[in-house]
């Protein structure tokens, strides 16, 4: 429906993170044109986008009029038939009552140690899934093997103080730094992976994974992520067709045998 609503029409996206990266360059293929509203990009990649004859970079939107004008932030402006908000979600937690315990403020979840336990209610409170702008499912399976741990006392928390003190030095390190609360559970970006040349958030990963007596995560599986998303800026609307990991994947197969055992031969591993 929203490719379709989008047929031949001029549209904003709002946002510059996963969601409007897939949904812009779905929607490029049907609409006239589409501009996308950005409020952190890396230098120098404003203005038209290469790979698409129909999309443009903007800095984030500073207005907008009732004859659809959309005035952004260098001045520029374009009118918009359609304009879709791709700016994340917000934290609630309705059918949760904790006395004030853990609040929402500004889309920071806490006080939580580690974005999972708040430390005056854990281990019987805790979070999954809080942290964004990296790959959810190996962080949200790490936390839950940490949790159920946790719960079944073969991993043991730091007391409550400890936790307190790490959560209020987490904090202050935000504020040092100038970062808003509401980016308390991001934990990586893709500027960062490609400054760095690392793969995803490994530090948060791989302090859980040692939290759960895990071991670090292959290289393969951080080499994949990172050419991944090297290639997806480089070829955005051909990464997903083309690639050159197969090696990777023969050792990702050559694991998975690890814990398949009599299931999976060694036939199938040299396919």
């Amino acid at each position: 429906y929203l490719i379709h609503s989008c047929f031949l029409q001029v549209v904003v996206v709002i946002g510059s993170s996963e969601s409007a990266f897939d949904i812009s360059q779905e929607v490029a293929i049907v609409a006239k044109e589409v501009h996308i509203a950005a409020r952190t990009v890396l230098d120098g990649v404003f203005g038209k986008q290469l790979a698409y004859d129909n999309m443009w970079l903007h800095p984030m939107i500073e207005g907008v009029n009732e004859d659809c004008y959309v005035y952004f932030q260098d001045g520029s402006f374009v009118i918009a038939d359609i304009i879709l908000h791709c700016t994340g979600y917000k934290y609630h937690f309705p059918f949760l009552e904790t006395n004030g315990v853990v609040t929402v403020d500004d889309n920071r979840v806490g006080p939580l140690y580690k974005h999972v336990f708040p430390p005056t209610l854990a281990p019987w409170l805790s979070f999954v899934g809080l942290t964004y702008q990296t790959i959810p499912f190996p962080i949200s399976e790490l936390q839950s093997k940490w949790i159920a741990g946790v719960l079944s006392n073969r991993f043991t928390l730091p007391s409550q103080e400890e936790m307190i003190e790490d959560v209020e030095t987490f904090y202050s390190s935000l504020e040092a730094s100038g970062t808003p609360k509401r980016y308390t559970h991001r934990v990586a970006n893709i500027q960062v992976i490609l400054v760095k040349s690392k793969a995803y958030n490994v530090g948060y990963n791989t302090w859980l994974a040692g939290q759960c007596g895990c071991p670090a995560f292959e290289e393969w599986r951080k080499q994949m992520c990172y050419d991944t998303v090297k290639r997806r800026l480089a070829q955005p609307r051909s990464y997903r067709d083309e690639w050159e990991d197969q090696h990777l994947v023969l050792q990702a197969q050559k694991d998975f045998i690890k814990y398949t055992p009599n299931q999976v031969s060694d036939r199938y591993v040299s396919q």
